[in-house]
């Protein structure tokens, strides 16, 4: 049998993980959603965690936002004020979408004990000026972690780091093909549970511990898989409920363009002279994501190639509550799959929610549907 312990138990308990780092003497970077240029923070020798909500309902958060504030970044802020995050040196925070941008501000009122780093990426990456602007802010950047962890960003370990990171990319893609050939192994809750650990280990450990079970899903006859394939769409599918309404409905996630999925190791750092400009052409080069404009390639034409590397069988969209980047996407993808006659599925996801019984009933009809 598979062993997909070792990342449920990393992903049931994060904080345990973050304490041992702490007790090692590495100092916690917070990494807010998206695209934290992690390898500076790993190249000081300090481990970026990811912090990308929890499900729970929210009290102390409303007092610094509105209702109609997605629940990743709520129930961010309800851990930081009940004290989960004590003991991280500081949070880096984008500036992506309208919520992100009110976040930092609201972080140092609320949370004042921890340090905050603003990222501030450009909206327009293709201008003249979106590489210069970047490359400065990540020299503001470096400045502000070099202070926290009381070392100089030298070249040697940042080439370490993006090697690192590099490499634990190439392993995640191979490991999503791997649960795509070993649907009936691999559930989308397991899925989950090995892309999420991710966020809360050294890459360097949790590349290894993917690797050992890719080899044990390789050396096994995959079993016969009778459901259908899907791939799922959005900012984040992290949901047990939801994913196990998924496997009780013998769907299997056979491609992901999720945010907290694939989409965060979909793009390497090339290799350049000037390591700081290559991470900077990292993030410039992105594609595909509700929160980044423009890109090589349209979102709704990468899912669409997806379905058909993939032979899926429909499109799933979860889409996040309160998220305008998603919900501006939506009738684009909705009517590209509609002309190549791909069945597709969206299902509002909110981190405060339990109960998907409505949710339940739309798969179970989505499946039916398809199987006609």
């Amino acid at each position: 049998m598979i062993n997909f312990k070792p990342f449920e138990d990393i992903v049931n308990s994060p904080g345990r993980k973050m304490s041992e780092y702490i007790e090692k003497n590495r100092k916690i970077i917070g990494c807010f959603p998206l695209y934290i240029p992690e390898q500076i923070i790993y190249a000081l020798d300090m481990i970026p965690f990811g912090m990308w909500g929890s499900g729970m309902e929210v009290k102390l958060s409303k007092n610094f936002f509105p209702a109609y504030v997605c629940g990743i970044l709520q129930t961010n802020f309800e851990l930081a004020l009940k004290g989960v995050y004590k003991g991280v040196s500081a949070v880096m925070i984008t500036t992506l979408c309208d919520s992100l941008k009110c976040a930092t501000q609201n972080w140092k009122y609320a949370v004042p004990d921890i340090d905050i780093i603003p990222v501030n990426y450009p909206q327009n990456r293709e201008s003249r000026g979106a590489y210069s602007f970047l490359y400065e802010q990540y020299q503001n950047i470096i400045w502000k972690l070099e202070r926290i962890s009381g070392q100089r960003l030298k070249n040697d370990k940042l080439k370490q780091a993006i090697d690192v990171y590099n490499e634990h990319n190439s392993v995640m893609r191979k490991f999503a093909r791997t649960a795509a050939a070993y649907p009936g192994e691999v559930s989308p809750l397991y899925r989950s549970y090995v892309i999420k650990s991710g966020y809360f280990m050294d890459k360097k450990e949790h590349t290894e511990l993917v690797k050992q079970l890719i080899n044990e899903l390789e050396v096994c006859k995959p079993k016969i898989f009778r459901g259908i394939r899907v791939v799922t769409t959005g900012i984040i599918a992290d949901s047990k409920d939801l994913l196990d309404i998924f496997h009780n409905n013998k769907i299997a996630v056979v491609a992901d363009d999720v945010a907290h999925e694939s989409r965060q190791f979909r793009v390497d750092v090339k290799e350049e002279e000037d390591l700081i400009g290559a991470l900077v052409h990292q993030y410039l080069n992105m594609y595909g994501c509700s929160t980044v404009i423009g890109g090589k390639v349209k979102r709704d034409e990468y899912i669409l190639n997806l379905v058909k590397e993939n032979n899926a069988d429909g499109v799933i969209m979860l889409m996040t509550k309160f998220c305008d980047p998603e919900e501006y996407d939506y009738p684009l993808i909705r009517k590209k799959m509609e002309e190549n006659n791909i069945p597709m599925l969206s299902i509002e996801v909110d981190k405060q929610v339990r109960n998907y019984g409505q949710a339940s009933t739309a798969v179970q009809t989505f499946q039916e549907m398809v199987r006609l």
